[in-house]
């Protein structure tokens, strides 16, 4: 597997870990609907999170979360209006990214809340 896509599953195992300590359940990882992809769904309480992770090992470019294009906002709420009718779900929902820097044995995470709507 390329280099990229281990650093992408490492960004989500570790987005996962962060958010279920801040008290999240983790409903699915990966979710697809024709082309679009939530890479994590999260609930807590009656809210249900959509989560896009972005991670980076070089900031050089700019921050994680900078890199959620207005065409992958789309696909995202797409995809979760997929889950939403598919689950039947009838409280709030919410889009946010999660960021994860890492450099060398350095990792950051950082929660964007309601990054896009």
């Amino acid at each position: 597997m390329a280099q990229h896509n281990e650093t992408g599953k490492q960004g989500e195992a570790e987005a996962a870990r962060f958010l279920q300590e801040a008290g999240y359940e983790i409903m699915a990882r990966n979710f697809r609907h024709q082309h679009a992809e939530i890479d994590l769904v999260a609930k807590k309480g009656t809210l249900l999170v959509f989560v896009e992770v972005k991670t980076r090992t070089n900031l050089s470019f700019g921050n994680p979360e900078e890199f959620v294009s207005y065409g992958k906002a789309k696909l995202v709420m797409k995809a979760a209006e997929h889950y939403i009718f598919t689950h039947n779900w009838q409280f709030d929902v919410r889009f946010d990214i999660v960021a994860v820097s890492i450099a060398g044995s350095q990792l950051h995470v950082k929660h964007v809340e309601d990054a896009f709507c």
